[in-house]
């Protein structure tokens, strides 16, 4: 590390206890809004049926919300690096129509990128752990530690709630860094420095092939702190022993996520249906609360994901990106036509789901072992 770690002021450097989200980045959607929002889609769909990748600003117009969602970005980078979107009038959509509008908002953000060797650009964050041997984190139900994903950009719209919990949880990494650097400078450096992340087989067998690569939780490039985190990667490098449970980088991962997890740094964020959430991923740190959950997966709790690549932002730090630009082209060749639309997954997920009631009812002691 090559220079002087300092605090940082700036306006995403806010501390749970001393902001309003409601205040500081609501938008609700007007009549006016939702009418651009009904004619871009009718004017889509007239086009037959189009791929998500295909969705663009051309043909999913927005006039004047659309330069709204244009400066986004500048929105999230200067200001507090969230926003939630609301009053899109859920009821009045199919799920399929949802994740078109969803999709159709992001082309104005940004470019849309894989979320995981499967090559789909449209997340389901819903529990399937039941269904799905070796589910991945946001296919469990529960809550989730803090972390980053792979991109500039995330968005989350709420398909169906929770029965109650399952908020937002989220914090501002600068905020963090700052408790951080004053409580223990040398845990802040060590964060700087780097510690060794292990990513998932199969992300990494269908793109580079680099398992573990040593990444810098904290960066400072061209003056912008940035940030990049995922405590399961790095528990995960110790279990394959590319690293010691006991060395000081694991202490500080653990300091940080200890501060990031008190009360008056955290900023619990309650997304209803329809509503969509804007996080700046380089500046933000999220996670969710537990909540209770339906047991039919056709009725438990559904969120759609985006992760988005934002036009004019410079790159990530090589030193902070889990994958690269290889990785995503890889897991892009994995993906089909129109695999994300939630009618078709979630018809498959219910498929599955039937076949499991019905092993339960017929053989109950063996499925209880």
């Amino acid at each position: 590390m090559s220079h002087a770690i300092a605090p940082i002021h700036t306006p995403s450097a806010w501390k749970g206890s001393a902001i309003d989200y409601r205040a500081e980045g609501l938008h609700r959607l007007s009549e006016a809004e939702i009418d651009e929002i009904d004619a871009a889609l009718a004017h889509l769909k007239r086009l037959g049926e189009v791929d998500f990748p295909a969705i663009t600003v051309e043909n999913f117009p927005l006039p004047r919300f659309g330069e709204f969602l244009r400066d986004l970005g500048r929105v999230l980078r200067t200001g507090p690096g969230f926003l939630l979107l609301r009053g899109l009038p859920r009821e009045h959509y199919s799920v399929d129509d949802l994740a078109k509008i969803y999709f159709g908002f992001g082309a104005y953000v940004g470019r849309p990128l894989p979320q995981s060797w499967h090559g789909e650009l449209l997340g389901h964050v819903l529990d399937i752990s039941d269904l799905e041997t070796g589910a991945r984190g946001y296919n469990k139900g529960g809550s989730q530690r803090f972390h980053t994903d792979s991109c500039d950009v995330i968005g989350l719209m709420c398909v169906r709630a929770a029965v109650s919990g399952g908020a937002s949880r989220i914090a501002s990494a600068m905020a963090v860094h700052n408790a951080l650097l004053a409580a223990n400078p040398d845990h802040a450096r060590e964060l700087y420095d780097g510690i060794p992340f292990r990513r998932m087989e199969q992300d990494a067998a269908h793109g580079t092939g680099t398992l573990t690569k040593k990444i810098s939780v904290y960066a400072c490039e061209r003056e912008e702190i940035s940030v990049s985190l995922s405590a399961q990667y790095a528990i995960r490098a110790v279990q394959a022993g590319d690293a010691q449970a006991d060395s000081l980088g694991m202490a500080a991962l653990e300091h940080l996520e200890q501060i990031a997890a008190s009360p008056g740094y955290y900023l619990d964020m309650n997304i209803g249906e329809g509503d969509i959430q804007f996080l700046n991923n380089r500046l933000m740190i999220h996670g969710r609360t537990g909540y209770e959950d339906r047991q039919d997966v056709r009725d438990r709790r559904h969120m759609m994901r985006l992760w988005l690549r934002v036009n004019g932002w410079s790159a990530l730090p090589e030193r902070q990106s889990n994958h690269s630009d290889a990785d995503y082209q890889g897991w892009l060749r994995q993906r089909r036509p129109a695999m994300e639309m939630p009618t078709p997954y979630l018809t498959r997920m219910a498929t599955r789901y039937d076949i499991l009631a019905r092993q339960v009812a017929l053989y109950p002691a063996e499925r209880a072992l």
